[in-house]
């Protein structure tokens, strides 16, 4: 199991249009995104920054698995409304480096 933390960041004024697009994600993502080995993905937001911390099987074969997923073809292109810079999956991303973690704690 991989924890992979990331950052994005929306367009100015979209901060609540995005919290009600997350409100209930379409069954169909869902599904794709658990098909894909993702166990959970949280998001937290601070003004336009948007941070997520993903758990998932391998980050990389759930990227490969959504890039021409229709559900998340059709999801990304409702976030690069509201996205700063949005994400068509091509890249290698593999998440934010981790600077630390408190000893003992049981990291992934």
């Amino acid at each position: 199991m991989q924890r992979i933390a990331l950052h994005t960041k929306l367009k100015p004024g979209k901060e609540a249009e995005y919290e009600q697009v997350h409100a209930v994600i379409p069954a169909e993502l869902d599904a794709a995104l658990r098909a894909a080995g993702v166990h959970s993905w949280r998001i937290w937001r601070d003004g336009q920054d948007l941070f997520h911390v993903v758990e998932v099987e391998d980050y990389q074969a759930m990227r490969h698995a959504l890039r021409d997923h229709p559900a998340n073809v059709a999801w990304q292109a409702t976030m690069s409304e509201l996205l700063a810079v949005e994400d068509d999956y091509s890249g290698t991303d593999t998440g934010l480096p981790q600077v630390w973690e408190l000893p003992g704690s049981g990291g992934a």
